[in-house]
């Protein structure tokens, strides 16, 4: 499947709804917990391909600031899993000059898994590479909520000018402050719904769907996703004979 990518025309941000681990692990008669620990090769996988093609930034829905909301043996399993993977994963994120970022509220997640976080990010500071977006604690109304704040903020304190404000000046804000525009949006298990992810990034972003529950996700996968992203015409409102002109 890598050999049929087009390598002029690669999404530059993806964003990726790792769904499915439950019902991966409840087809095999176990507990949640065990899709979650088995989904850790779909996201090296994933990360490794995306690194190899030349995407500029993954963003990776991680935890949603609506699962804590779970059992909380999930919850605690989750977390646990989380701090014991981020160190494991450095050595591929170092060998990838890939960049670890996080994404949402993290000073809501346990002590651990925050001095964790902050040891991947300091280790992977100075790569040059894809940026690794983790959303943790994350939603994409509460990003929004936020950047509003600040925007006042700003504006109150004379940092901004009212007339400066506009679409492309509030997306712009927003990226400055959390991630850019998606242009590849993939979820895997059959669900075809953003679920409060990336609301303002993915307002042109192309959307792929796929059955694939996400522990047997896999680069071809990722390719697949891509080429299908290639095959698509994007036309931001003009019509195609616009964009052949």
């Amino acid at each position: 499947m890598k050999e049929k990518i087009n390598s002029t025309n690669i999404p530059q941000h993806v964003a990726v709804i790792m769904d499915g681990n439950g019902r991966w692990a409840k087809q095999r008669g176990a507990a949640r917990l065990f899709g979650h620990k088995n989904a850790i090769k779909a996201v090296r996988e994933t990360v490794e391909g995306c690194a190899e093609i030349g995407v500029g930034r993954l963003t990776l829905y991680a935890f949603s600031t609506e699962n804590w909301n779970r059992p909380k043996i999930e919850v605690d399993g989750l977390m646990n899993l989380l701090v014991s993977t981020i160190k494991k994963e450095i050595p591929t994120l170092m060998k990838n000059n890939i960049r670890l970022q996080p994404l949402g509220d993290i000073s809501h997640l346990p002590k651990e898994a925050q001095e964790n976080l902050q040891y991947g990010i300091e280790q992977t500071g100075k790569n040059e590479g894809m940026v690794l977006s983790l959303a943790l604690n994350y939603s994409g109304r509460w990003e929004i909520g936020e950047s509003v704040k600040q925007l006042v903020k700003d504006l109150e304190e004379k940092k901004l000018a009212y007339d400066d404000v506009n679409n492309a000046f509030i997306g712009d804000y927003i990226s400055k402050h959390t991630v850019p525009d998606v242009e590849l949006m993939i979820r895997t298990s059959g669900e075809h719904r953003i679920s409060n992810f990336l609301l303002w990034q993915m307002a042109y972003a192309e959307l792929y769907f796929t059955d694939k529950l996400w522990p047997d996700f896999r680069k071809n996968d990722l390719f697949e996703a891509v080429i299908d992203f290639q095959n698509r015409e994007r036309r931001y409102g003009k019509i195609s004979e616009q964009l052949t002109n």
